[in-house]
Formats: C-alpha cells, structure tokens, sequence
C-alpha cells in the first residue's frame, strides 16, 4: 500500500512537484512487472511517512512516464534519484538501504546526522 505521503508523478505534474520543489525530493523510477522495484517500495514508503516535513517523495511509473524515463537516461530499474534545487542531486541504481537514502536525504535537508 502506498504512503499518503508519496506522489504519483508523471509528465504533467512533474516539474511542479519536482523542479520547482523547495524541499529535497526523492523520485522513485518502477515499474508494476519489475520485482527488485517491488522489494525497495516498502523503504521508500517509510521515508515518505518518516521524513515528509523535510522532503518530498514520487514514483515515476516508467511504463506509463516513458518521456520521463527518457529524459533523465532510465535504463535499469529501480532507480532513485533526489532533486535538489530543481536539479539531479544523487542518482542510485537498484535496492539501496534505509540507511544510505535517509542520510542522503537528512543531508540534502539540512538535518543533522
């Protein structure tokens, strides 16, 4: 089950709730079919319900967002990546730990570790 607090992004509203964003936003590229992606959800979900204050969280269903997926050189999915300032901060490729994303993210928020 999605967060209440992750977006749904997609060629329309993306720049607005991205590019424009003056919190750091972590976009989540998937798919429904791939299974790696799947296994990283449940993470991200808790960073989107643990951190909303401080940053955003989307999903970019790449199946249904292909200008997207083409636009920031998509090739294996899962990919994570957190805009800062409207622009590609950090970009990770596959499963990545809680860990790891939520001090890249506190970083990218100001928060102290």
């Amino acid at each position: 089950m999605a967060s209440q607090h992750e977006i749904e992004l997609t060629n329309v509203n993306f720049e607005n709730e991205v590019i424009k964003s003056d919190k750091p936003v972590l976009v989540d590229f998937w798919a429904p079919w791939c299974a790696p992606c799947r296994a990283v959800a449940p993470t991200v979900e808790e960073l989107a319900d643990e951190m909303h204050e401080s940053i955003k969280v989307g999903k970019v269903n790449t199946d249904e967002n292909q200008h997207l997926a083409m636009q920031f050189g998509i090739r294996s999915i899962p990919t994570l990546m957190i805009f800062n300032r409207g622009e590609v901060a950090e970009q990770m490729v596959g499963v990545q730990p809680k860990s790891v994303l939520k001090d890249k993210l506190q970083y990218y928020a100001g928060i102290p570790a």
